[in-house]
């Protein structure tokens, strides 16, 4: 997986404990080792869990070793982003975008 800096890394086995059951909003990039797209948003991640921190969390789980979370939220593109609040998906995001249109679409979370 490629790790985003400062981006904790979740698991089937803990993504309930550290998405689901979170304070703050998160972030939540559904990633791969072969997915392209994937190497040119981790640096835009890194920016955005620096540049949110305290309002947003910011996590990766990676696709190919976690297939129950990735099943259970219908995750069929590399890298889909997702916004969870309280528990619940808000937002889907899918593909790569500049950290300028990332932080636009997470506005309002």
């Amino acid at each position: 997986m490629i790790k985003a800096k400062g981006v904790a890394e979740v698991t089937d086995a803990d993504f309930e404990t550290e998405v689901l059951a979170a304070e703050l909003p998160v972030l939540v990039e559904f990633t791969a080792d072969w997915c392209g797209p994937c190497r040119q948003l981790a640096p835009v991640l890194s920016a955005v869990a620096e540049e949110e921190a305290g309002r947003l969390k910011v996590v990766q789980i990676d696709a190919d070793t976690n297939p129950a979370t990735v099943t259970k939220y219908g995750i069929l593109s590399m890298p889909t982003l997702m916004v969870f609040r309280a528990g619940e998906p808000v937002r889907s995001m899918v593909g790569a975008r500049p950290k300028r249109r990332l932080l636009e679409e997470l506005a309002d979370v």
